[in-house]
């Protein structure tokens, strides 16, 4: 099973980024991605971008990732 997150771009430089997710910084390779623009939101696996998200999906995702967090903690 793969796993990936919704990450926003903060900053570019080449094809290499830095992503925030929850106040946590990560190196993401944007040679997939090239187009890619700061403040976009991209789904970060294995170190690469895959594919550029809404800000909309995004939020959405991870307020299903936070939903199941919280339930599993039940």
């Amino acid at each position: 099973m793969c796993l990936s997150i919704p990450v926003r771009i903060e900053s570019i430089e080449g094809s290499q980024a830095i992503g925030e997710l929850g106040g946590s910084t990560m190196k993401v390779r944007l040679d997939l991605l090239p187009e890619t623009k700061v403040g976009e939101y991209v789904l970060f696996h294995s170190g690469f971008a895959i594919e550029r998200l809404s800000e909309k999906d995004a939020l959405e995702t991870l307020s299903l990732f936070q939903e199941m967090m919280n339930h599993e903690m039940d």
